[in-house]
C-alpha cells in the first residue's frame, strides 16, 4: 500500500506544481493586461487549489503509513528532532505544505470577496506564490527525482 500511494502522491505533485505555476502565471499576465476577471481565470485557479487540497490529503494518508512515521515512533520525538532526514519527512515537509495550503486556501477565499479584478488577480497571483514558494521548499528532491 505504501509504495502505491507514494507514487501517486509523487506524480500528483507533478500535476499540482503545473497547476500552480499556472495559476499564477494566469493571475499575472491578467494583471499586467489589466483585463476582466473571467470564469476561464476562476476555474483555473480552483483547479489549482483543488490539486492542493487532494493532494494534501493523499500526503496524510502517505504520512500514516510510512515507514518514517513508524521509525519516528520507536525513537521518540527528541531522537526525531536530532535526525534530519527523518524531521524533514514526518515534521518539516507536513507542516510547510499545510502552512503552503493555507496560503493557497487564503488567496482563492480573500479573491471571491471582491468585485475589482485586479485586487482577484493580484490576491490570487501573491497567495499561490507564497504558497508554491512554500511548497518548493519542503519538496524531498533527492527521493522524489
Amino acid at each position: 500500500m505504501y509504495k502505491g500511494v507514494l507514487d501517486l502522491h509523487s506524480y500528483l505533485a507533478f500535476a499540482v506544481l503545473a497547476l500552480l505555476l499556472l495559476a499564477i502565471l494566469n493571475a499575472f499576465i491578467g494583471l499586467s493586461a489589466k483585463r476582466a476577471f473571467l470564469p476561464k481565470d476562476r476555474q483555473i485557479s480552483m483547479l489549482a487549489l483543488i490539486f492542493t487540497h487532494v493532494q494534501f490529503v493523499i500526503g496524510l494518508v502517505l504520512l500514516f503509513v510510512s515507514p518514517y512515521m513508524e521509525t519516528a515512533k520507536q525513537l521518540g520525538m527528541g531522537a526525531v528532532m536530532k535526525n534530519a532526514e527523518i524531521r524533514k519527512m514526518v515534521i518539516e515537509h507536513p507542516v510547510i505544505n499545510l502552512i503552503a495550503i493555507v496560503f493557497i486556501t487564503i488567496g482563492w477565499s480573500t479573491h471571491k470577496r471582491t468585485e475589482d479584478s485586479t485586487t482577484k488577480f493580484k490576491k490570487i497571483g501573491i497567495f499561490y506564490v507564497i504558497g508554491l514558494v512554500l511548497l518548493l521548499s519542503r519538496i524531498p528532491w533527492s527521493q522524489w527525482l
